[in-house]
């Protein structure tokens, strides 16, 4: 199954097709996009015109203080939520053209989920974790634990597959549930803090396993995060404050250097 290949039934194709100015295929369009809460009485804007374009085989950081909508941002890019305003493309399918049902099919094939607190299954072990989404996409008995034996593989547990998720450490954990978004081959790969529930040394491990996926399987990944060890190693990194995108930079570059206090504060601290 390949990421470049999955379709969703039903999807409405992008006007056309994108790229980015180095000619890399852009797998995430985000134009003019809003989104309003009500609240009683009240309606709170999360997402204010958000526009950002981001292509395959990029590590993309969302920073940002508490409220500010970059987890927003990440479940409309998801298809966890859905947008007032504005389109999101998403691998060429435009994610306002699907139904519901449509919708879920396009999260189950097009997008690996990764959060701070690993979400694991406590009644199953590494391997059958793995294999949930593929069962949910109809794969056989065989080819699940197959492939799942090989994903456990490349993030290092090939030793650790019939472990109960209590049985693993934090850094042993997050790396099951990088197996298992990887696990229907998604074109991406969101994000939620996923280095927040560990000490550096499983964040360092975690970092440097994105980046042997990004180079061995170009998937995109977007995170949300508030470690500077994260954010240095992105390859760009957008500053949302009051549900707008505020700056755009590259961790090594000098723009980096001249980060408000605020946005500083909001990672502890980049360098």
């Amino acid at each position: 199954m390949s990421s470049a290949s999955a379709k969703v039934d039903g999807e409405k194709p992008a006007d056309k097709a994108a790229a980015a100015p180095d000619g890399r295929p852009v797998v995430v369009q985000v134009v003019d996009v809003s989104k309003k809460y009500k609240r009683g009485r009240l309606s709170v804007t999360a997402l204010d015109g958000v526009t950002l374009t981001i292509a395959r085989g990029e590590i993309i950081g969302i920073i940002g203080p508490s409220g500010s909508g970059k987890t927003t941002l990440l479940n409309v890019i998801g298809g966890l939520d859905r947008p007032t305003h504005g389109k999101v493309v998403v691998n060429g399918v435009d994610l306002g053209g699907l139904d519901d049902g449509r919708l879920s099919e396009y999260r189950l094939k097009t997008i690996g989920f990764v959060f701070q607190f690993y979400n694991l299954i406590s009644t199953l072990n590494a391997l059958e974790n793995v294999e949930v989404p593929m069962g949910l996409a109809g794969l056989s008995k065989e080819e699940r634990a197959n492939h799942a034996s090989e994903l456990l593989g490349t993030v290092g547990l090939s030793l650790r597959t019939k472990h109960m998720p209590a049985e693993l450490s934090g850094g042993e954990q997050q790396r099951v549930a990088v197996a298992r978004a990887l696990s229907n081959d998604p074109a991406l790969i969101l994000g939620d803090e996923p280095t927040g529930d560990l000490d550096s040394k499983s964040a360092k491990a975690l970092m440097d396993l994105i980046w042997t996926l990004r180079k061995e399987k170009k998937v995109t990944f977007i995170l949300v995060t508030h470690d500077p060890l994260v954010v240095a190693r992105c390859d760009r990194v957008y500053s949302v404050r009051d549900g707008k995108v505020v700056r755009e930079f590259f961790p090594k570059s000098e723009a980096a250097k001249r980060l408000s206090d605020e946005e500083r504060l909001a990672m502890d601290t980049l360098y």
